[in-house]
């Protein structure tokens, strides 16, 4: 039997109470991964600093649906708790007037609020003394000490990267950054950039940890899209529906939906976003499932389109065979380091979508069928489902997103849209996550009718 020294044990024990105590049912990476990003993003920086700060605890309404962390800061810190900040300053040489300054990052997290801690549960404040262990940060600060040690760390005429708000937005950093622009302290000539370009630049590849957790989240909305299509049949109401497929991947390990799921029958699936689910499916329909559920905070979006009797019209059937072949004439087209999402772009797959729908089939007045496809083909997925990042630039490896062609017809009662997830390997290559979930017409007749 091996020793097991006092150190490992105190560093297992902080762990461990790392996982019990905050990330409770999220499931994180490694320290190492998150300090690779913010050395990253010191990178970027230019001198500059960087500042973000984590969104306050909910209370009263607005805590109705719990909390969850900011998309920006977690991306960095992996830290899930409420109320903190992290600072990370590039490195700079010397100069006449500044002194050399190492690369810096520091985690501040709020003292703790033990009569709110009753109702929220327990937190971990700056100085418990397992607080750099349990956080992975070599330096933890109280919050309350951010402003002294931007004075130390900030020279004059410094940019700060932050979420800087529009003047009719919300932001996390709208109230600490008033708090900072009015101290008499703070150096001279302190500019303000927006920090949400350069992360979402960093968001837009993703590292294989975050493919295996947003693998999670599509394989748990998998198990939930199978389900939901078992038990479609006219009678049964869209919300039935909602509901077994949030329960399917709530079991399967999801915190919550990764966006408000659509369930829409008959009329209701021609409008994109839907989200009254408050229908009765009635025999004839088509149902339109876009649902998919959330995993340790990674999304995932997928889109299936079913009869709601078991078999499709065969007008339904044409116009679903249209939406398939234009996915995978997208498919087809494909070029890592070439292709793109967006519309009137060189290797448009959009536009190689848009032109299938264009040239196969018509509608009932004999026009193409173009104009019932109106919304983009794809999009980014990662800690968002609409996730930020730079669509001007070719799709290449680590890049995860929908490839989602869609008709809808108000006039015919038909909406379809077939949405599944990809990603791009290390070698250019492009890989289905949802190639599990049936597709075709005939495969999704023979699930619905048990076989």
């Amino acid at each position: 039997m091996r020793i097991i020294t006092k150190r490992r044990m105190l560093v297992a024990a902080a762990i461990f109470w790392a996982l019990s105590l905050t990330a409770r049912a999220l499931e994180g990476q490694p320290f190492s991964d998150y300090h690779a990003r913010r050395e990253k993003l010191g990178a970027k920086l230019d001198g500059g600093i960087a500042l973000i700060f984590a969104p306050p605890e909910a209370e009263g309404p607005n805590d109705l649906y719990g909390y969850r962390p900011d998309n920006n800061f977690y991306y960095v810190t992996g830290w899930p708790e409420p109320g903190a900040a992290v600072l990370v300053a590039a490195a700079r040489e010397g100069t006449n007037n500044n002194p050399a300054r190492p690369y810096t990052e520091i985690l501040f997290l709020p003292k703790r609020n033990y009569s709110q801690e009753k109702w929220t549960g327990t937190k971990l404040g700056p100085d418990d003394p397992k607080a750099a262990q349990i956080t992975g940060f070599e330096r933890v600060e109280s919050l309350d000490n951010l402003r002294d040690e931007l004075v130390k760390l900030v020279p004059a005429r410094t940019v700060i990267y932050t979420d800087v708000p529009a003047p009719d937005e919300e932001s996390n950093s709208k109230e600490a950054l008033h708090w900072l622009q009015t101290a008499n302290s703070f150096p001279v000539g302190t500019s303000y950039d927006d920090i949400r370009p350069l992360l979402g630049s960093l968001r837009t590849v993703k590292d294989a940890r975050e493919l295996d957790l947003i693998r999670k989240a599509v394989n748990a909305s998998i198990a939930a899209q199978l389900a939901a299509i078992r038990a479609i049949k006219p009678g049964v109401t869209e919300r039935e529906i909602s509901s077994l497929l949030q329960y399917e991947w709530d079991k399967r390990g999801c915190e919550r939906p990764a966006y408000a799921p659509i369930v829409g029958s008959g009329l209701n699936s021609t409008v994109l976003h839907y989200s009254d689910d408050s229908g009765t499916i009635q025999s004839g329909d088509l149902v339109l499932m876009d649902a998919a559920g959330e995993y340790s905070l990674y999304a995932s979006d997928i889109t299936r389109t079913v009869p709601a009797s078991g078999k499709f019209t065969a007008r339904q059937r044409e116009i679903y065979n249209i939406v398939l072949g234009a996915q995978k004439a997208a498919m087809a087209a494909f070029q890592s380091g070439k292709s793109h999402l967006q519309r009137n772009q060189p290797d448009s797959i959009h536009d190689i979508a848009f032109n299938y729908i264009n040239t196969h089939g018509k509608d009932l007045h004999g026009e193409p069928l173009g104009k019932y496809f109106f919304h983009g083909l794809g999009h980014y997925v990662g800690l968002n489902v609409h996730d930020p990042g730079d669509y001007s630039v070719p799709l290449g490896p680590g890049m995860v997103f929908t490839i989602e062609p869609g008709i809808y017809i108000p006039e015919e009662k038909i909406g379809v849209r077939i949405e599944d997830m990809f990603y791009v390997d290390s070698n250019g290559k492009l890989i289905q996550l949802t190639e599990s979930l049936p597709q075709s017409p005939d495969e999704i007749e023979r699930l619905m009718s048990g076989k």
